[in-house]
């Protein structure tokens, strides 16, 4: 599974879902939380910048935070699997997920 394009995609509340499990403080969820709420983008032009519009989805792109958010996002996401799954490799924007099927003939 490629992730190239994961930072683009990933809910709000999954951040926020991620961050909880992994036991980071519910002062800190909120804080970080806190920088998503209202988050504006703006297309500029030729002929000048758009009004903008509200992101609502994504982690921002360019912030020093977001390569964090994204490895707790993946983390917490990687111990749901470690239940069912016996392997598995996160390298960068890739994962592989590896499993056997018992008694296949």
């Amino acid at each position: 599974m490629d992730l190239e394009k994961a930072f683009d995609r990933v809910p709000r509340e999954v951040i926020s879902w991620a961050m909880r499990k992994l036991g980071v403080e519910e002062w800190l969820v909120l804080a970080v939380m806190s920088m998503y709420t209202g988050a504006k983008t703006a297309v500029g032009t030729l002929y000048g910048n758009n009004k903008g519009y509200e992101v609502k989805v994504g982690m921002h792109q360019g912030s020093a935070l977001s390569p964090l958010l994204f490895v707790i996002v993946m983390e917490a996401i990687s111990k749901e699997f470690r239940v069912a799954v016996p392997w598995e490799l996160l390298y960068a924007d890739d994962l592989a997920v590896i499993a056997e099927t018992e008694g296949a003939d």
